[in-house]
């Protein structure tokens, strides 16, 4: 079954853009990983040092997998280097 994986993060202002750029290259990544389909980047509107990336997946195997790979636990400390809050994952099907 297919699953979405809701990824929150608070940012300061002045990582904002660096934090996208990071974002697009994650993707990039993510897109070659099996079970991939797709994922969207935003910021909310009434609080913009809040980001939400809606990831999803065509089983929550696949999204597992690919939560503890190597390459994307590297780009998580890259992401972390920038926030100073945890990121927050939230799986829903």
């Amino acid at each position: 079954m297919a699953v979405t994986v809701l990824i929150r993060r608070k940012v300061t202002s002045d990582t904002g853009e660096l934090l996208e750029n990071i974002y697009r290259e994650l993707v990039a990544l993510a897109v070659q990983q099996k079970g991939y389909l797709s994922a969207e980047s935003m910021r909310r509107v009434d609080v913009p040092d809040e980001h939400l990336v809606i990831s999803k997946w065509e089983h929550i195997d696949d999204w597992a997998k690919w939560l503890i790979s190597e390459s994307r636990m590297e780009f998580q400390e890259r992401i972390d280097a920038l926030i100073n809050s945890k990121t927050r994952f939230e799986i829903y099907e």
